[in-house]
């Protein structure tokens, strides 16, 4: 039994989300049928995270074992010809069969796009329209209020089963770019709909909606009810995972 892992890229637009959907176009479920026309049986793909509808991912990685003796490195090949066009495989290889992605890999950046102007529809799903003025300024003050570890009960989904919902934020970054604004946060780790929730929240202090202050108390409030909104998922990218401490070092390193 080989484990191979594999580095994956898609855009979400026309996907259920990662997770297999019975009904649904799911990435997971294109990757499992893909594996099925090979293995001519069900092989199961497990994902260092689960992207929601809609998002994107720019950096994904899953695991599945099989029995072929197949170069570790030519499933990549193979299944990208029997995938469609959103989704590649960039790379594949043979890892140790007691490492699990999951469980293993160290943290996560996700990128929010977001622009203003005019809406376009070379935009639609891949970048969320803002027609408001924001004041940059505030949100970066708010943004700071997340740093560090915190329980983040507040800007969690309801839906969200995990109990502990304790989750370290290294980096949150608002940077503007030509025409919009990007958001790239970095954490241990994301809760349900954590990160569209958070966007949600800054664009509310941008617009004059809420003030930067009350950043700290909303978060140790615990209450979800206080972030109602969530932000559209077709601004969002997974963009990197980190498989291990050293690469995750260097990012910040890089990025500080």
């Amino acid at each position: 039994m080989t484990r191979i892992l594999l580095k994956i890229t898609y855009n979400g637009k026309e996907f259920d989300g990662w997770q297999y959907q019975q009904n649904r176009r799911t990435v997971q479920g294109e990757i499992e049928r893909a594996l099925k026309s090979v293995h001519r049986e069900f092989i199961r793909i497990h994902p260092a995270s689960r992207t929601d509808k809609h998002v994107h991912a720019l950096e994904q990685y899953a695991h599945f074992d099989t029995t072929l003796d197949i170069d570790p490195e030519k499933w990549s090949f193979i299944l990208n010809n029997k995938l469609s066009g959103d989704i590649r495989i960039i790379e594949s290889k043979e890892i140790d069969p007691e490492y699990h992605v999951r469980y293993h890999s160290k943290g996560k950046v996700y990128r929010y796009k977001m622009y203003f102007g005019e809406p376009s529809p070379f935009k639609y799903g891949l970048e969320t329209h803002v027609k408001d003025e924001l004041n940059i300024d505030r949100m970066r003050e708010a943004a700071e209020y997340f740093i560090g570890t915190h329980d983040f009960t507040s800007f969690s989904s309801a839906k969200t089963v995990i109990e502990n919902k304790v989750r370290h934020i290294y980096k949150l970054d608002i940077i503007e770019t030509t025409n919009g604004l990007e958001i790239v946060i970095m954490g241990s780790g994301f809760l349900y709909n954590m990160v569209r929730i958070i966007v949600s929240y800054l664009l509310e202090v941008g617009k004059g909606n809420r003030n930067p202050e009350s950043t700290k108390e909303n978060i140790e409030n615990k209450d979800r009810t206080q972030n109602p909104k969530v932000a559209p998922a077709g601004g969002l990218y997974l963009e990197r995972i980190f498989l291990t401490e050293e690469e995750q070092g260097d990012y910040l390193k890089e990025n500080t």
